[in-house]
């Protein structure tokens, strides 16, 4: 049998993905707290792409991390 059809697996990866996911929007909602303005209202209403490119970084950098740390 494969190993990525045990059931053990299969429902650690949605365990640690589900982690990784929470573990990364409160990330998000903290460095979001921690920057002088609103991130959601710059981005999508103001139309702020550089701030949509450092918050992009951003974002790859957590998820790489919370990644790993999960591996």
């Amino acid at each position: 049998m494969d190993h990525w059809l045990n059931p053990a697996a299969f429902v650690g990866s949605i365990v640690y993905a589900l982690l990784g996911v929470v573990i990364f929007w409160l990330c998000f909602i903290i460095i979001d707290k921690i920057t002088p303005y609103d991130l959601w209202l710059e981005i999508v209403e103001k139309h702020n792409r550089a701030l949509a490119l450092v918050v992009a970084a951003m974002c790859l950098g957590v998820s790489i991390i919370v990644a790993a740390a999960i591996h």
